[in-house]
């Protein structure tokens, strides 16, 4: 006699619907801002602009090249936190548009450079231009203000001792969040005793 037979169809799907239930809240990650000093949750990373106008280096970018003319030069600063290995910094890239109801994207290579002799990363987008669109019938031919991002998400490590820099082309927004993990590991497989 088998467990799943036509009398236990309604305990089999009572099963499987907790099993995934149960599957959908093992893992924990939650988007977050560091704490601030003052307890209340504001955003700590510092992020500035450096156009071929206005650029200055400090100590802590003056390894960085300089931004070329129709670039700018994005900076994150993140500040110092316990157990920064608990933490990640996601990236997006991209524009802020006036849209109508159609999905749209936008196409643009995001690049991984290193600091010639230095060995520091950097990321930088040559061009963006538009991508993919739905075309749907819009009916309300109101348009909203979106942010629409490049197809090249970035996940980085949160690493407080140098800066996230970018290149990217001007009227373009760098928007990010800082991830924090909030569970054990778990395991696959067995254990070796």
């Amino acid at each position: 006699m088998t467990l799943f037979n036509a009398g236990n169809t309604r305990f089999a799907a009572t099963l499987l619907t907790s099993s995934l239930i149960l599957s959908a809240f093992s893992f924990n990650a939650s988007a977050t801002s560091p704490a601030h000093p003052s307890g209340l949750n504001q955003n700590m990373i510092n992020a500035q602009m450096f156009t071929t106008a206005d650029y200055s280096s400090t100590k802590e970018t003056k390894m960085y090249p300089a931004p070329k003319e129709g670039q700018v030069q994005h900076i994150l600063t993140l500040p110092k936190l316990d157990n920064e290995a608990d933490y990640m910094v996601e990236i997006q890239i991209g524009q802020t548009k006036m849209v109508d109801c159609n999905k749209h994207g936008l196409s643009g290579g995001l690049k991984q450079q290193t600091v010639k002799g230095w060995g520091y990363n950097y990321y930088q987008v040559d061009s963006i231009s538009e991508g993919p669109s739905t075309m749907m019938a819009c009916f309300d031919e109101a348009k909203t203000e979106k942010f629409l991002p490049i197809r090249d998400d970035l996940m980085l490590k949160y690493d407080s001792r140098l800066p996230k820099v970018f290149y990217l082309p001007e009227n373009t927004q760098i928007r990010y969040r800082v991830w924090k993990v909030e569970s054990a590991f778990s395991y696959s497989g067995n254990t070796t005793k």
